[in-house]
């Protein structure tokens, strides 16, 4: 069995978990995630743990067996707990502010880019700095993609530190022209 697969993932008292033909719902203190999934895997509801099992001991059939418990596993932490991801944009002129439903970046194009928020994910502003955000929410998978499509505005550049970067993520600055022929 996979390792990972094999685990029952412990449910809340304050969880709501239902388990459908197709998919499985999870309800609860900070919203509501939907797990798909198909391909020869079941769910089952065991002593108020989520059990994964699959339909035999194929190679892609272990693979997703570890995959979609993972899934639901994140789903039950996401209604718990929550998801967040710390964004900062850096570079002079560059900034990014919060109108209506959206997010507005000036990051050196003409004109501003305007990214909608998704329902369900929240964006909180750093008091101190203004261009610091965290996006939380209870979804991973939507909170990723979010903050990749963010980043994809303006990646950061490597030889003028400035972009759209996570707030953990290194910068990887290489040096110019100048300072390679010394």
């Amino acid at each position: 069995m996979s390792r990972i697969g094999r685990q029952p993932i412990p449910i809340p008292p304050n969880v709501q978990v239902q388990v459908e033909p197709t998919r499985v719902v999870v309800q609860g203190p900070k919203g509501r995630v939907e797990v798909p999934y198909g391909h020869g895997i079941q769910f089952r509801l065991e002593d108020g743990r989520l059990v994964v099992l699959r339909k035999d001991d194929s190679k892609t059939q272990k693979a997703l067996h570890g995959l979609y418990r993972a899934l639901a596993a994140n789903a039950v932490r996401g209604v718990t707990e929550g998801f967040s991801i710390g964004m900062e944009v850096v570079g002079t002129g560059y900034r990014v502010e919060k109108k209506g439903s959206a997010l507005l970046f000036y990051v050196g194009y003409s004109h501003p880019v305007e990214v909608p928020i998704p329902p369900g994910i929240e964006v909180e502003f750093d008091p101190k700095n203004k261009n610091r955000f965290t996006l939380r929410g209870p979804d991973k998978y939507i909170l990723g993609q979010y903050a990749a499509t963010i980043r994809g505005i303006r990646p950061p550049m490597t030889y003028k530190a400035k972009g759209i970067k996570y707030v953990d993520e290194p910068w990887r600055l290489k040096p110019g022209k100048s300072a390679a022929k010394k």
